[in-house]
């Protein structure tokens, strides 16, 4: 879509450009230069910032629960890095952990 406007938007400035007299369309060519320049800079700029935007957190719910053997492992929730998480983290309803290294919900290591 955005190919598709930037294509009319050439194509009509490049017609206008055609029909004005060489003076005329030298004076529109350096404004819109400058005009595309400086969109150009704050579009980069804009897009360098770090975006607060919607935050897609992590809801962990209802898991159910985990058994784990002495030395076993069980998991029904999340584990991870704990770096790994760069918004909120939810835990609600979280079954039973026994034994072991047993997680229902959220373990970061």
């Amino acid at each position: 879509m955005v190919v598709v406007v930037t294509a009319l938007v050439v194509a009509a400035l490049a017609a206008v450009l055609l029909v004005l007299r060489w003076d005329d369309a030298s004076k529109v060519s350096v404004v819109v230069s400058a005009l595309a320049a400086v969109a150009a800079v704050g579009v980069a700029i804009w897009a360098a910032l770090p975006h607060g935007g919607p935050r897609a957190g992590l809801r962990v719910s209802r898991t159910g629960s985990a058994r784990a053997g002495m030395k076993g492992r069980a998991n029904s929730g999340i584990e991870g890095p704990a770096g790994s998480l760069r918004h909120d983290v939810q835990v609600t309803r979280t079954g039973e952990a026994e034994g072991g290294s047993a997680n229902t919900g959220v373990r970061l290591d």
